[in-house]
């Protein structure tokens, strides 16, 4: 293959990476709580030598997909009506415990498991400031739960716990799991946030704009298609070429 077809392939590389992203951001733009990712491509210069280039073929120009990172631009809070619903007006997480240990999610949709413990939709229990699951008593359940601005949790009874909202330095550390759970590289980046709003009866929407990225996707489309067109025709050309030169050694 000749130095047109690799240019081409890394750019369809890239194209391909992008379009899986997009997919994935659009895939989950009502998904409660989902942060979009983005891709991030940069050029690899290689410099060609020989007196016969020009200036032009002096340096090609490859693209490499660097990294995926997340856009931590907060979703709009939309009121539900459901107590145990909760959203966070600024930074920070909700702490969630997993078999797998702590994980990090935006999606506030919580609900009373058996033994009264709040769960996400999964069924990891939701952590205090302690980091200790928070579970009601049989007589907390049958009465009416508060839920204050600063994550306190209390009935007409008194308090039960605090909400144990956590964050990390890097949020680009964090690895997704699945559409709302985020990992951090190591526990102990962990760190307690120490103003935090909540919100009651709301939930936080997906950050994606479904419309821009329905445009991103058509535009990153199209480049396919380009590049994967200039392949075809550079094989081909190279095709007949092979052929014409079969063509008059035979004869």
């Amino acid at each position: 293959m000749d130095v047109t077809g690799y240019l081409a392939l890394s750019r369809i590389d890239a194209l391909t990476r992008g379009l899986e992203v997009t997919a994935n951001n659009l895939a989950n733009s009502s998904t409660d709580g989902f942060k979009e990712q983005r891709v991030l491509f940069s050029d690899y210069l290689s410099r060609q030598h020989g007196d016969h280039l020009v200036n032009g073929e002096k340096v090609l120009t490859y693209n490499q997909d660097r990294s995926t990172y997340m856009d931590t631009l907060q979703g709009e809070l939309r009121q539900t009506g459901n107590p145990l619903d909760l959203a966070i007006n600024g930074a920070g997480y909700f702490a969630v415990r997993t078999q797998q240990g702590i994980r990090l999610t935006r999606n506030g949709q919580f609900h009373r498991s058996e033994n009264g413990t709040l769960v996400d939709s999964s069924g990891n229990a939701l952590l205090d400031d302690q980091r200790r699951p928070i579970t009601l008593t049989p007589d907390d359940q049958v009465l009416p739960l508060g839920i204050g601005s600063d994550g306190i949790i209390s009935t007409e009874k008194g308090d039960i716990a605090r909400l144990g909202l956590a964050t990390v330095d890097n949020p680009n550390t964090l690895h997704a799991e699945g559409n709302h759970l985020f990992s951090p590289a190591n526990e102990n980046d962990l760190r307690p946030v120490p103003t935090q709003e909540i919100r009651q009866g709301m939930l936080e929407s997906s950050n994606v704009n479904a419309v821009e990225e329905t445009t991103t996707m058509i535009k990153t489309q199209r480049e396919y298609d380009l590049n994967f067109q200039l392949l075809q025709t550079e094989f081909t050309r190279r095709l007949n070429a092979i052929d014409k030169i079969a063509t008059e050694v035979t004869t």
